[in-house]
């Protein structure tokens, strides 16, 4: 197998230099090639990430997460928008979802947050989540990787809000925030229990006009029923508080209890531990996507495919014992040693 050509040795060069100066748009190259599916984009992306790796790591990690009309976007915007005026260099990865039909996306998040694009200190990408599970990018983690590369100290997580699958955005950041409505029952929230089992924070937005009192009350229910969980860290208790994406009200009160998380696990040792942990679980999750692209590309096992997924469907064949064919078809050739 040959080695890179001069070419992709020179864009990659390119690319890591202007990614670790801070170029805007080196950066936003770094992180299509990132996201490309093309094997020679691969090549160059997994070069880029290994020369920026020794200087990616410094920033706070932040996930924001809801149910859809919960006010993410606005919410970051707000936060963002302050933490540039701080003199934070602040990086958003808002993930749209993607269509489960045509694979389409919105990507309207950087439109939506005009006054935070317009910040010197911002950086907005927003990334088709392409029916990952867990509500974010396929790529989020190393587009996270290259952003803190280049300089941003706050990064900001933006979650299609799925529920159910948010432990896979949960595993990437420091500190997770769920945002939640007041007044709306549980149809419209979601599985509480897991909302409440992977958040550090809990915030109830739109606490303002006549939802105040509305809003304080379900930051009062939830921090109740947080009292009845176990904490995802010994050194930490989640809190519910509430905010007003719209009026500001409450904001710097939520980044402080971001702040203070993350202070608590790095004077325990924890959020070391943690990051490390994180580390090991994307290395497996992308040994478990390459095998499955592999096992699917197989021309044996791509030849029965089909027709053993109707047989299952139709209740012809047992699953396991499907399963285990594909298997056998796919392990053959390497059992052979061709």
């Amino acid at each position: 197998m040959s080695g890179p050509s001069e070419e992709d040795e020179r864009r990659v060069r390119e690319l890591a230099e202007g990614v670790l100066a801070g170029d805007r748009t080196m950066l936003a190259r770094a992180i299509t090639a990132v996201e490309s599916t093309r094997p020679r984009d691969a090549a160059v992306a997994q070069s880029i990430l290994a020369r920026v790796l020794p200087h990616a790591g410094g920033a706070h990690r932040v996930g924001i997460s809801g149910v859809p009309g919960a006010g993410k976007s606005t919410l970051i915007e707000t936060l963002g928008t302050r933490l540039c005026e701080a003199g934070r260099k602040v990086a958003v990865l808002a993930i749209d979802p993607s269509s489960t039909l045509s694979g389409g996306s919105i990507l309207g998040d950087k439109s939506r947050m005009e006054s935070l694009a317009r910040q010197e200190g911002a950086f907005i990408r927003p990334s088709p989540s392409a029916a990952t599970l867990g509500g974010v990018a396929r790529r989020t983690r190393e587009t996270m990787l290259l952003v803190e590369a280049a300089g941003f100290d706050v990064v900001l997580v933006e979650t299609v809000g799925v529920g159910q699958s948010e432990t896979a955005a949960r595993g990437m950041v420091d500190t997770f925030v769920v945002l939640l409505l007041p007044g709306a029952g549980d149809e419209l929230q979601g599985i509480k229990k897991g909302i409440l089992e992977v958040g550090d924070v809990l915030a109830v937005n739109k606490a303002d006009g006549e939802r105040v009192a509305l809003a304080r009350a379900a930051a009062r229910d939830h921090g109740a029923a947080l009292r009845y969980l176990r904490p995802a860290s010994e050194h930490w208790t989640p809190r519910a508080l509430t905010v007003s994406a719209h009026t500001g009200d409450g904001i710097d009160e939520l980044w402080s209890t971001i702040d203070e998380h993350r202070r608590a696990l790095e004077e325990a040792g924890a959020l070391e531990a943690q990051r490390n942990a994180q580390a090991e679980r994307w290395m497996w999750s992308l040994v478990e996507e390459r095998l499955m692209d592999a096992f699917r590309g197989h021309p044996d096992v791509a030849a029965e495919l089909a027709a053993v997924v109707e047989a299952v469907r139709a209740g012809e064949r047992p699953a396991s014992e499907a399963a285990e064919a594909l298997l056998a078809r796919f392990l053959g050739e390497r059992r052979s040693g061709t």
